[in-house]
C-alpha cells in the first residue's frame, strides 16, 4: 500500500476541487499516491451508501450530456474505510457504526456552502446597488462562525463514538 497521506494533503485536495471530483480524479487520487482503487470497488461503495451519490453536472455545449461530480471529501472517507478495514472491521460494522455521521455531515456542510454562497452573492448586489450593510455582512459571519463551531462538536461527537465502537471490539 502507498504512503499514509497526511490531513493537510486531503485538506490541499479538498480545496483545489472545491467544485467537487469526478470518479476518474478520485481514483487518480489514489493512484497518485502508489495505492490501488478500481471504479468496482468505488461504485460498491456509493452503492453500500458508504459514499454519496454524484451530483450531476450539465457540459457546456450541445448535445454534451452531464457528468457526476462527487465531494471532494469522499477521498477522504475512502481512505478512512480502508483504516477501518485494515483493522478487522467489515463493511456492515461500518456501515452501521461510523460514516451514519460522516456522510449526513458533509451533506449538511455542501447545502450550508451553497446557502453562504447565495447570500453572499445577494449581498454583493446589494452593495453595488446601494453600498455596504455592515450589519448584515457581522451577521454572516457570525453564522460561519456558529456553523464552523457546530461541524467541529460533531465531527468531535462522530469521532468519540467511533473511537467507542473500537475499544468494544477490542474488549471482544
Amino acid at each position: 500500500m502507498g504512503k499514509t497521506p497526511d490531513p493537510e494533503d486531503f485538506d490541499t485536495l479538498e480545496r483545489a476541487h472545491a467544485g467537487g471530483m469526478t470518479m476518474s480524479e478520485i481514483i487518480a487520487a489514489f493512484t497518485g499516491r502508489g495505492e490501488r482503487l478500481t471504479e468496482a470497488t468505488f461504485r460498491k461503495y456509493v452503492q453500500l451508501g458508504l459514499l454519496p451519490r454524484s451530483v450531476r453536472v450539465g457540459r457546456k455545449g450541445k448535445h454534451q450530456g452531464s457528468q457526476g461530480f462527487y465531494p471532494a471529501t469522499v477521498v477522504r472517507q475512502i481512505d478512512w474505510i480502508r483504516q477501518l478495514m485494515s483493522q478487522g472491521f467489515t463493511i456492515e460494522e461500518i456501515q452501521r457504526e461510523f460514516l451514519f455521521l460522516r456522510g449526513e455531515l458533509d451533506v449538511l456542510s455542501r447545502h450550508l456552502e451553497r446557502v453562504f454562497a447565495h447570500v453572499n452573492k445577494a449581498l454583493g448586489t446589494r452593495d453595488a446597488q446601494l453600498g455596504p450593510d455592515a450589519m448584515t455582512a457581522r451577521a454572516l459571519d457570525e453564522a460561519r462562525a456558529i456553523a464552523d463551531e457546530l461541524f467541529a462538536k460533531l465531527r468531535a461527537i462522530e469521532q468519540r463514538l467511533s473511537m467507542q465502537a473500537r475499544m468494544a471490539r477490542a474488549a471482544v
